[in-house]
């Protein structure tokens, strides 16, 4: 009965939109053929089970994109009001994400993404029918004529995108969350940058620091030793804006280093507004880089692989640091500045 009234629902939300799509007398049909009933198959849980699908990149969207941009089927696409029962039909029933073109579906009518189409080895997870390579162009019309919020108006995004715009716009908007910038640990954390700010001053219990200029002492006592983790991050604020200062050892080919960087919390864009410069040295002897800070965007180990900092040599390292050369004993300075 659920299922049942869940198909009347769909016809009833769609029937107006697909009569003034595509001029069908009896798009109640049409509708039903493109329902795919998942209520309780089994068979979904299990291919939901083996792994995440990706949305499909946008070179996928060319067909309808092509049949969308047609000037013919312009008039054909009406400002759609979009209710949740529309959103659930444009769902993958094996991995729940939002169907993009190719949709296709068996000869029944149940419809499946291009991503799972693989991973059921063609065969309907609804009714275990052969899928063949029919694609369900209704729905992938019906699609073209909707406009949705980003998914992100939570974080204060408050546009409205066509259906196949909007993954493109997603991928790239401004208040997209961040994610944890600590990288001592694999932290799967997402937020704004206050909300991170605070999570890493109570969960990472990060040093937080206010000022533009900085002067830190990293003291190690068995240098021999180099493993691919974090040693410190420290956050700065200065200029209304948040800056992490990481210092890590890792394995260079078969060298061991020690490598120094800066990091901006906030996009790309932001971050080249800003210059950064760090010195090392000993026993009469400095190192010095100048560089722009990166944003969180990159990932950690993407700015540490691509050598974007202070790079010093182990043996460099023991000699800054004085003595018999058995503790390292590395004292970084540095500062940051906003450019004109």
């Amino acid at each position: 009965m659920y299922f049942a009234g869940k198909v009347a629902n769909y016809v009833k939300v769609l029937e107006p939109k697909l009569s003034s799509l595509f001029s069908l007398p009896k798009p109640s049909v049409l509708v039903v053929a493109c329902i795919s009933m998942a209520s309780n198959n089994t068979f979904f849980d299990d291919i939901r089970s083996t792994s995440d699908v990706d949305p499909p990149q946008n070179e996928e969207l060319l067909d309808v994109g092509e049949l969308v941009d047609d000037p013919s089927q312009r008039s054909l696409k009406p400002n759609v009001t979009v209710s949740s029962s529309v959103r659930e039909l444009l769902e993958c029933p094996v991995c729940l994400n939002a169907m993009y073109p190719p949709i296709h579906q068996c000869s029944n009518g149940h419809t499946l993404c291009s991503g799972c189409k693989p991973r059921v080895h063609n065969r309907c997870p609804t009714c275990r029918h052969e899928l063949g390579n029919i694609r369900c162009l209704a729905l992938e019309k019906v699609a073209a004529s909707l406009e949705l919020p980003c998914k992100y108006q939570n974080y204060g995004c408050i546009g409205i995108y066509p259906y196949y715009s909007k993954l493109k716009h997603e991928s790239q908007c401004a208040y997209r969350p961040y994610n944890c910038p600590y990288a001592g640990s694999e932290c799967t954390v997402l937020g704004d940058i206050p909300y991170l700010v605070s999570h890493l001053k109570d969960d990472h219990k990060v040093d937080m620091h206010n000022g533009s200029t900085f002067n830190h002492r990293y003291v190690k006592s068995n240098p021999q030793e180099v493993e691919n983790a974090t040693w410190m991050l420290t956050v700065f604020s200065c200029f209304g804006q948040y800056f992490c200062l990481h210092f890590e050892a890792f394995q260079l080919g078969m060298a061991p280093v020690y490598i120094a960087f800066l990091r901006f919390m906030g996009d790309d864009n932001d971050a080249k507004n800003y210059s950064y410069s760090l010195e090392v040295g000993g026993n009469g002897r400095k190192m010095i880089w100048q560089g722009v800070p990166r944003s969180i965007r990159d990932s950690h180990r993407k700015v540490r692989d691509s050598f974007d900092g202070l790079i010093i040599q182990r043996n460099m390292a023991l000699f800054f640091s004085g003595g018999d050369r058995k503790e390292l004993k590395l004292r970084v300075t540095g500062r940051i500045w906003k450019e004109q």
